[in-house]
């Protein structure tokens, strides 16, 4: 039986983006709802300022499909930053770095909510300044697979090797910026070598693309999706407020 899953949204990405991946879900009998997020809804985490107003969306939508459904807990399908920030979300350390809230409120401790994380071409580990004191935070508290009672599954896409040349020169720089090393395999923004965990179910797809948007397959599309959709499954348990 499937447990509901939510979409967790990349960096500056709309709902919308998600459309086509979430009525797929959903016809397979996979029950699917997207973190209603707009582009503008990210405009207060620019420069890698704090995460915590997507967080508090997202928590929202965990609490409303728990109670939908009636289960007590849900699968997360995690695209780009939205892997990093689900981590963030399922831990139980203060994520006040930013000092924008309190430490009773970065706190959400949402790991016993969830049964399984697959995150879809997630950097989690990067040196882009931007993000660096976000993932470090990530990183330095929650390294791994980090919770017991979580399935976590890690997705990478293997379709353009980075180097100083036309059309792969963007996959370069992407590279270069998130693992130190330019010239590497990967989906075309996220290397292969940040987007798996240690102790995860880590899988690589030949010739899957990064975004919704690329003009090739990505992370949801068909094909690939069968590669990770059987994770989803799990007979749900009864939800207790």
């Amino acid at each position: 039986m499937f447990l509901p899953s939510i979409i967790v949204p990349g960096y500056f990405a709309s709902a919308i983006d998600y459309q086509p991946l979430e009525q797929e879900l959903n016809r397979q009998g996979i029950p699917t709802v997207t973190v209603p997020l707009k582009k503008s809804d990210w405009f207060p985490t620019l420069g890698g300022r704090s995460i915590v107003p997507i967080i508090k969306r997202l928590d929202r939508t965990v609490i409303e499909v728990l109670e939908r459904y009636s289960v007590s807990e849900v699968n997360l399908i995690a695209h780009s930053a939205g892997g990093w920030i689900s981590r963030i979300y399922m831990g139980d350390k203060p994520y006040d770095i930013h000092g924008d809230v309190t430490e009773e409120e970065a706190k959400w401790e949402a790991h016993s909510r969830i049964n399984t994380l697959i995150t879809l071409g997630t950097p989690h580990r990067s040196l882009e300044r931007w993000t660096k004191r976000n993932l470090n935070f990530v990183e330095d508290t929650y390294p791994g697979s980090f919770h017991d009672d979580v399935r976590y599954v890690c997705i990478a896409g293997k379709a353009v090797y980075g180097k100083k040349q036309l059309g792969s020169w963007l996959a370069y720089q992407s590279y270069q910026l998130t693992c130190g090393d330019g010239n590497s395999w990967g989906d075309g923004i996220t290397p292969i070598a940040c987007a798996h965990l240690e102790g995860a179910t880590n899988i690589t797809l030949e010739g899957v693309w990064h975004s919704p948007k690329s003009p090739n397959i990505w992370y949801g599309s068909i094909e690939p999706l069968k590669s990770w959709i059987d994770y989803l499954v799990r007979s749900p348990i009864p939800y207790s407020p």
